[in-house]
């Protein structure tokens, strides 16, 4: 299983390109599963530069004969599906969670694969969590200036907690920072590395993307790391 590509979801935002930058420097090969609309996004030079190591498959993530095609090929899955800034202030419930329990994971067990890491947010509780006066500011703004992304992120963690069968992590983001182009990725990656674990007071709020990427591609290299977990990073 170890020299089968990685499935990339949620490839196409910053987060996603500098995970997709990471991964293909440390030589691995990737899928990258992207909306048609969206394929563009994915930069030039990466395509180019990466003939052998990066495949990029168009299709929508309800079309299972498709992300089927490229889940049979994968030996682990990293999602960063979630709210994007469009659908940050929509008041109707938004898909993520739905996606998750009707595609992704029925058509991992239908082809075999146990390994997936998700995105979610510290807006997820954990009982070890540290109550951290930051993170309930955070938490609370979320939960009543976008509501419908809040409720995705419990929604998400609902469905995987059901999940026996699923190698999952659930990978607990706080807020955002750095570039996704060459160079900036390049500086970013080399300022440290990512906290992992309960949110407790040495957890800070902000995790640079490039520090993300190593985090996750570190994930993807140590199978049985972080199995059932919700890890909450930050730098």
């Amino acid at each position: 299983m170890a020299d089968k590509p990685i499935l990339v979801l949620g490839s196409t935002g910053p987060s996603g390109i500098c995970l997709l930058r990471e991964l293909l420097h440390r030589k691995k090969r990737v899928i990258a599963f992207v909306r048609p609309t969206s394929a563009s996004k994915i930069p030039a030079d990466l395509v180019s530069s990466n003939p052998d190591n990066l495949q990029v498959v168009h299709g929508q993530i309800d079309d299972d004969a498709t992300l089927g095609e490229a889940v049979a090929q994968c030996s682990a899955i990293i999602s960063l599906m979630g709210p994007v800034q469009e659908s940050m202030s929509s008041r109707t419930p938004l898909p993520y969670p739905a996606f998750y329990e009707n595609h992704v994971l029925p058509v991992m067990k239908k082809h075999g694969i146990k390994r997936i890491a998700a995105m979610g947010t510290i807006s997820i509780y954990t009982e070890d969590d540290t109550a951290v006066f930051s993170r309930w500011i955070l938490r609370t703004g979320v939960s009543w200036m976008f509501p419908a992304a809040y409720n995705a992120m419990l929604g998400i963690a609902s469905v995987f907690k059901e999940e026996a069968d699923i190698d999952w992590t659930i990978f607990r983001l706080p807020m955002l920072l750095g570039g996704s182009d060459e160079t900036a990725w390049k500086a970013d990656r080399e300022k440290g590395e990512a906290q992992a674990g309960p949110v407790s007071n040495a957890w800070t709020g902000k995790l640079n993307r490039s520090i993300l990427a190593k985090w996750l591609t570190d994930w993807a290299e140590n199978e049985g790391k972080w199995v059932r977990e919700l890890p909450a990073l930050s730098s």
